[in-house]
């Protein structure tokens, strides 16, 4: 019995030795653990990172391209179009006119008139289209009423708007951004979606601003379109997303729970507004 006992004894330390041997290799296991999984994650951050950059990239490259090639286009407008205007007025108008009977006078100065008026025309197109007057005389509601107006009267399609709660006018440079994008949207549905209506809602609710687009025709989801943009096709939708990370806004895609239409909201955080 004395014997047991002592032999027991003897026995604590060495469990107690390789109950710490055990203990400690678990520390260190768990550190190593620890270790691998926080770079794992910093890994993963970087990737996430690298993926967000290359993304802003992108919208921005979007942005530049988009800008470059307006400027392309009024300075096309204004090479092929103003300049042989101006330049076909100059023709009547030439030093030799003094020279000429007074009835032919009377009739190059008239040609060379209306030549100017139509000059002046086409800048005044070209200056809408940057600015349209209505937008810029009476705000978003009324350009957008405006537009889907046209596109009604047209008789290519069964278009419609109503705003139910815009008081307040935004800043103009941000209802110039809230139209373009408005723009976009509508020009790809008339393009791709061979739909028959179209119909923009308006509402506010607390403090966030949504505008939303109806269409019957084929569609976006949300999974397209952040596949879209992800990719190196897709420059309007680019182009959207862009403008709106201006307002720090965003957009969604979605297919209606009846799957008869397709809906696309725009969200924006209200800001600082203008009395109308």
């Amino acid at each position: 019995m004395i014997f047991l006992q002592i032999n027991s004894g003897s026995n604590v330390p060495m469990v107690l030795f390789f109950g710490t041997i055990a203990m400690l290799a678990l520390t260190i296991g768990l550190i190593v653990f620890i270790i691998f999984h926080q770079r794992k994650v910093i890994r993963f951050q970087m990737q996430l990172q690298k993926l967000e950059y290359d993304q802003q990239k992108m919208l921005l490259n979007a942005s530049i391209k988009l800008q470059e090639e307006e400027r392309q286009r009024i300075a096309a407008d204004l090479h092929d179009d103003a300049g042989p205007l101006l330049a076909t007025a100059r023709l009547y108008l030439n030093e030799n006119l003094v020279n000429l009977d007074r009835q032919t006078q009377l009739q190059s100065i008239y040609n060379a008139k209306q030549i100017i008026d139509d000059t002046i025309q086409l800048i005044r197109n070209i200056s809408h289209s940057l600015m349209p007057p209505t937008l810029k005389n009476f705000g978003l509601e009324s350009a957008v009423n405006d537009l889907f107006q046209k596109i009604s009267s047209s008789g290519s399609m069964n278009a419609s708007s109503r705003f139910h709660d815009y008081r307040e006018r935004m800043q103009p440079e941000n209802e110039l951004i809230i139209f373009r994008v408005i723009q976009e949207l509508i020009n790809n549905i008339l393009k791709h979606s061979n739909a028959s209506f179209i119909h923009l809602t308006q509402n506010t609710n607390n403090n966030k601003f949504f505008i939303r687009l109806h269409h019957d025709g084929r569609g976006l989801t949300q999974a397209d379109f952040e596949k879209l943009n992800k990719s190196s096709v897709g420059l309007g939708l680019k182009n959207i997303q862009s403008r709106l990370r201006v307002l720090h806004g965003k957009i969604f895609f979605e297919k209606d729970i009846s799957q008869t239409y397709f809906k696309v909201t725009i969200e924006l955080i209200k800001e600082s507004s203008v009395s109308q």
